[in-house]
């Protein structure tokens, strides 16, 4: 397993919703092109910023249910989250703005 976590509903529940602190979620697919190529990247940002903010994928076939609750339409999709709040997402293969946000948030 890299970096980056695997994230179920559950799992956002119990660790994301209510805790604290920065937690990125990419909403992908296996089938998804632009989710493979950013695969890499979003592992080194999950590496790159560990202990700082959780990183976490979410595969939208497997878990419909937290796709639905953020109202994913397109893929890549990436969710930015501070404190259980919802602050930010990138649709689209841009590692650059994921890191730039993630920045933005630990200010």
């Amino acid at each position: 397993m890299g970096a980056a976590s695997n994230l179920s509903a559950a799992e956002f529940e119990n660790s994301v919703k209510t805790g604290a602190g920065v937690s990125v979620i990419d909403f992908g697919a296996s089938w998804c092109g632009p989710c493979q190529t950013l695969a890499p990247a979003y592992e080194k940002l999950a590496t790159e910023f560990q202990g700082r903010a959780r990183l976490f994928k979410v595969d939208v076939d497997a878990e419909l249910e937290l796709s639905a609750h953020f109202e994913v339409m397109s893929v890549p999709t990436i969710v930015f989250i501070k404190d259980g709040e919802t602050k930010a997402r990138i649709q689209g293969n841009y590692p650059d703005k994921i890191r730039a946000q993630i920045d933005a948030l630990l200010r």
